[in-house]
């Protein structure tokens, strides 16, 4: 059947809203690891992951025999907010890996499963916890689409299908916005401090350590350090979106953690279930905890089918180094080669940037560079898409269990695509 025939059905009676399918226009069928496979048997490599929720690969078989166990025994599957006993083992596993070796205090809020839910519940909380309903958002941010994270993100495309306005944000410039020379907190902190400047005291400041859908902007070190040095002086509280970037994309749990830094407030989700199962978390500090019971509910917080994976997925991959040396060791080689294919076309001004496995290539001299070579590579066989407020950037998001002979051999495909573009 032709890829148009076998597509359809997808034509005629699905949403204009559909996105990806038109980048990636093919019926997939079963996928295993960093492998896809269409209803045609053709085998693709990804480098998409789910938009950054498959850090652990398709089908990974860890995950999927506790999940048949789980199921087998007849585990409760939807609980709400009650407590069932894969939530339990799940929280306990949380403590033991992620809060206690960094000492962290903070409490569990499981919201509705999208991580836009998780953003627009640490957005109330901090109001209420507060008093205050203003919070600064920066340039480039994406928070999510329903409204209330959606008046947190900046790109004009999402913001412009909302139909309403969106308000109480205000938009600062994020790290490396105005160029590598301007630390643009200076301008936060002045504005703070001005009672001329018509920034109203902020509940609180939201910001990614890693642009994902922005372009793979990373904030450096030094800037979250003092961001949430300015926060902590003034009572603003600090919220931590780790949607994408966190469950290890970068290389650490947590994208913030090179910094020392302890927000207030972090929302998780996509690859925090392990399996590809919708789940979603808010990490508050005690005292920011000021929900009354219900205040924030969602029929679907209680996917226990998510909690059987998410602490599979801890006890596996986190109870010791193993995992991160081996992302470490895989991002040197992501950026080595990244290095190497901006150096042999200096005439593109090719720019690779990110960390761990969540990399991009910008392609600032030429907009549409990025898209068409995401469309040459999955003529090759390859998935990956791009990002950034003009889809300018060529956007690298692998399983962290890739292998290295996949990695270099999807890369040898990026290269291949991207030589092919050019010759055309």
């Amino acid at each position: 059947m032709s890829d148009a025939a076998a597509l359809d059905v997808f034509d005629r009676r699905e949403s204009e809203v559909r996105g990806y399918i038109r980048a990636f226009p093919t019926v997939f069928d079963r996928a295993s690891g960093s492998t896809l496979v269409d209803t045609d048997g053709r085998e693709y490599l990804d480098f998409f992951a789910g938009a950054g929720v498959l850090n652990y690969g398709h089908n990974n078989p860890v995950f999927t025999r506790a999940l048949v166990e789980y199921l087998e025994r007849g585990g409760i599957i939807h609980g709400l907010d009650m407590a069932t006993s894969a939530k339990k083992a799940f929280i306990e596993a949380f403590e033991q890996y992620v809060l206690a070796p960094r000492g962290f205090d903070h409490k569990l809020q499981f919201t509705g499963p999208t991580g836009a839910n998780a953003v627009e519940a640490a957005l109330k909380v901090a109001r209420q916890a507060t008093g205050r309903s203003n919070v600064v958002a920066f340039t480039n941010a994406f928070h999510g689409l329903s409204i209330g994270a959606l008046a947190a993100t900046g790109n004009s495309t999402y913001r412009d299908a909302a139909g309403i306005a969106l308000g109480d944000i205000t938009r600062l410039p994020y790290d490396g916005y105005l160029g590598p020379d301007v630390d643009t907190l200076d301008l936060l902190e002045k504005m703070l401090d001005d009672p001329g400047s018509g920034l109203d005291l902020p509940a609180a400041v939201i910001v990614e350590a890693v642009q994902g859908e922005g372009g793979i902007n990373v904030a450096s070190v030094p800037w979250l350090a003092r961001l949430r040095e300015i926060t902590a002086a003034r009572g603003i509280l600090l919220i931590l979106d780790e949607i994408q970037a966190g469950v290890g994309r970068t290389g650490t749990f947590f994208a913030f953690e090179d910094s020392g830094i302890v927000p207030d407030i972090i929302t998780v989700s996509k690859s925090i279930s392990g399996s590809g199962l919708p789940m979603s978390l808010v990490l508050l500090r005690p005292e920011v905890d000021v929900w009354k019971p219900g205040a924030h509910t969602g029929t679907f917080r209680g996917n226990n089918l998510a909690f059987v994976s998410a602490r599979v997925a801890l006890e596996a991959y986190w109870a010791d180094s193993a995992f991160t040396d081996g992302v470490a060791a895989k991002s040197a080689l992501l950026r080595a080669e990244l290095d190497r294919i901006a150096a042999d076309h200096p005439e593109l001004g090719l720019a690779p940037r990110g960390r761990g496995l969540m990399y991009g290539l910008a392609c600032d001299g030429d907009r549409t560079l990025a898209g068409r070579i995401s469309a040459e590579a999955f003529r090759r066989g390859l998935i990956i898409e791009t990002s950034g407020a003009f889809d300018e950037v060529l956007k690298f998001l692998p399983a962290l269990t890739i292998t290295d002979d996949e990695l270099t051999r999807g890369l040898a495909i990026v290269r291949e695509s991207l030589d092919a573009v050019l010759a055309r």
